[in-house]
């Protein structure tokens, strides 16, 4: 047989998955390890596609999107993020958030164009960009500077083949969120050096504590270079209906539309018209999701911060810690897979999301109170044994 494609081949799996699979057959396992919502999808968007269907509504949609869904989230964006795109032409429907970011860096990018992403980020990101042949050049982001870009950062990256800055706020995996200043200087330089912004704002509806969202494309000379990318997903614990949303300029979108009927068609129907319901219908299940995520974050925060060893600072927006373990001695695989085998307790590497995230590791507090409280007396013990085993024999 001839051989497969070595591009592929030579692209590393995803370790979080790695994590995921060693916890199957373990019993009474504890998962930080999934970014996804414990909740189910709220009963009117689930009602909203059952309407869907009974009503005939199962078959092939233009490729960029039923026009009703796109009208909606023409109008949420100009009602949220301040942004007006013409439902049209620049809108485009897309497969989740992912497909929306792998359309962006196949229509932007060609081989050895550079994509500048943060370190630690969505891990993702890395495997995406090498699919198309592109390049990721990774800018350190720190947690004294709260693990976002800085200008010395971001100027250190560039080069003649830097294409585009791929944006992520609130992040994964940190919980950063890029403030109005941070977002403008990143304006700033891809005006500057013609590049475009890739901007992943599917935690946009996740920010804490009146943390403002800003969306870079409110910037002047900024809308046209920029591609924004969503979706129902997280905010509306819709993990599995696969519906997102790519906003941008119509050269770019028109693009996406072509590509669309090569690689699926079009989003599964019924999913669209329950994005419909998500974006224009009650949004009380919303709020409330998100004062129970306000409310895990502080637990899970006081929880880490009040063992020896262990910290982390109060994550902005997203659902997730991103927790220092260094203190422990432990490198971050070290940590994860002792303290799976230890206590069946799931948590993601650090060095998953980039070379900077070696000496710490993802937790999601998107799950229970319960499970945070017992998962968190659990990883006590581990630390205290690590700590014991530490200290010399007299």
């Amino acid at each position: 047989m001839k051989e497969l494609s070595s591009k592929i081949a030579n692209i590393e799996p995803a370790k979080i998955r790695k994590m995921y699979d060693m916890a199957q057959g373990l019993d009474n396992v504890i998962s930080f390890v999934i970014g996804e919502p414990e909740f189910d999808t709220p009963q009117n968007i689930i009602d909203a596609a059952k309407k869907a269907m009974d009503l005939g509504h199962t078959h092939y949609t233009p490729n960029s999107g039923i026009l009703p869904l796109r009208e909606a989230v023409s109008a949420h964006f100009r009602d949220f993020d301040k942004v007006s795109y013409n439902p049209l032409d620049e809108i485009m429907i897309t497969v989740g958030g992912m497909q929306g970011l792998y359309l962006s860096l196949l229509v932007l990018t060609n081989p050895g164009d550079e994509v500048i992403v943060s370190d630690p980020c969505y891990t993702n990101y890395y495997g995406m960009i090498e699919m198309n042949h592109a390049v990721p050049v990774t800018v350190p982001v720190y947690e004294e500077e709260g693990f976002n870009f800085t200008e010395k950062g971001l100027r250190a990256a560039l080069t003649s083949k830097s294409k585009a800055i791929l944006l992520n706020t609130p992040s994964n995996p940190t919980g950063a969120v890029a403030d109005q200043a941070t977002i403008e200087m990143i304006a700033r330089i891809a005006v500057e050096h013609d590049l475009y912004v890739i901007f992943d704002e599917v935690y946009k509806h996740l920010t804490y504590d009146d943390e403002a969202f800003f969306n870079i494309a409110r910037i002047p000379g900024m809308k046209e270079r920029t591609i924004i990318v969503d979706s129902v997903s997280k905010s509306y614990a819709m993990t599995g209906w696969r519906v997102g949303f790519c906003l941008g300029p119509e050269p770019v979108i028109s693009q996406m539309q072509k590509i669309q009927e090569f690689m699926l068609s079009c989003v599964n129907t019924p999913a669209q018209y329950a994005a419909i319901e998500a974006l224009t219908g009650p949004q009380d299940a919303l709020t409330y999701m998100n004062e129970q995520y306000k409310q895990r974050r502080r637990i899970m925060v006081d929880r880490i911060n009040s063992i020896d060893t262990l910290s982390c600072l109060m994550p902005k927006g997203a659902f997730y810690v991103f927790m220092n373990i260094k203190e422990t001695g432990l490198t971050s695989d070290e940590f994860a897979i002792q303290l799976l085998k230890d206590q069946h307790v799931v948590v993601s590497p650090g060095d998953c999301f980039g070379a900077m995230g070696e000496g710490y590791v993802r937790l999601s507090y998107a799950t229970s109170v319960e499970n945070i409280n017992e998962g968190f007396d659990r990883i006590e013990k581990f630390v205290k044994k690590v700590s014991e085993r530490r200290v010399p024999a007299k």
